[in-house]
């Protein structure tokens, strides 16, 4: 009896010895400075995130968010009430996701493509609430919205161009009030690209305005975007090439741009660059940001 005790005894201390000795590789710290070292690379904190479990339980507790807050200060802060410790909305792994990752197309019932476009990583993708003002219908147009610029993918004849975007606050948001008051319902088998939670079609809502189509460059029966419960927006247009006059033509809808802030550019060495309310961000290919 006495020597079984003892055997489990030496098992627990060898793995008790085991544990300690690799206890620095999960160490939430020293994972911060290394990463930091390396200018939050996303690439490299995919493949530890793929290592095993605890090394992917860390990643989701702290490592996610801390490359959102490195990678685009000004937006993280705005999304988070200038608190980036907390929490945000369908969890940081979906936020780095909706940065870098281009979630490709799929034909949809208001929305026809000849052959579906496959999601992929970018290497810039710049989000500007300017923009996100512009998807948005007049009496919402308090809420905040970040969109990326469409990222173009060539078909042979209209290019389809992909965007995406975050919002602020989505759960009080009048974006959201109208979408219940409206009574619309979600989209049957549609999940969200980037923390798979159900969604809305704003086209079934009838909530998307001109003014998105004029922002895009698309015609306006000729886009479609999303909005989940968790407030990620992602959509798909036809883009539609602009003479030299058209580009120069001032948007109606557009008066409430801030034209101080657009000429506001600042540059930084850590990945992306700030220009007033828009925020580039630099990322890497290869490697998933799967759920």
């Amino acid at each position: 009896m006495s020597d079984n005790r003892g055997q489990r005894r030496r098992v627990n201390l060898v793995g008790e010895s085991s544990e300690s000795e690799d206890s620095g590789i999960y160490n939430e710290r020293i994972l911060i400075l290394v990463f930091a070292s390396m200018n939050w690379d996303i690439r490299t904190l995919c493949q530890t995130a793929s290592v095993n479990r605890k090394l992917r339980a860390v990643a989701r507790r702290i490592l996610w968010r801390e490359l959102c807050v490195y990678r685009a200060p000004q937006m993280i802060t705005a999304l988070t009430d200038g608190s980036p410790s907390g929490r945000i909305g369908g969890g940081w792994q979906a936020m780095a996701k909706l940065m870098f990752f281009c979630n490709g197309c799929q034909s949809t019932r208001h929305f026809q493509v000849r052959e579906s476009a496959s999601g992929h990583f970018v290497k810039t993708s710049r989000f500007s609430k300017t923009s996100g003002r512009s998807f948005l219908v007049k009496k919402c147009r308090s809420d905040l919205l970040y969109v990326s610029d469409p990222c173009e993918h060539p078909t042979g004849s209209d290019d389809l161009g992909l965007f995406r975007g975050v919002f602020w606050g989505f759960m009080k948001s009048r974006t959201r009030a109208s979408l219940i008051r409206r009574r619309v319902e979600l989209e049957e088998g549609a999940k969200c690209p980037f923390c798979r939670a159900r969604v809305w079609s704003m086209t079934a809502a009838r909530l998307i305005p001109k003014s998105a189509a004029r922002r895009l460059g698309s015609m306006e029966t000729g886009l479609e975007y999303f909005v989940c419960v968790n407030g990620h927006l992602y959509g798909a247009c036809w883009l539609v090439p602009l003479s030299s006059d058209e580009g120069e033509e001032k948007d109606g809808d557009d008066e409430y741009e801030d034209s101080s802030e657009e000429a506001d550019q600042r540059f930084d060495g850590g990945g992306y660059f700030h220009r007033g309310n828009q925020i580039v961000i630099n990322g890497c290919l290869n490697y998933g940001l799967t759920s």
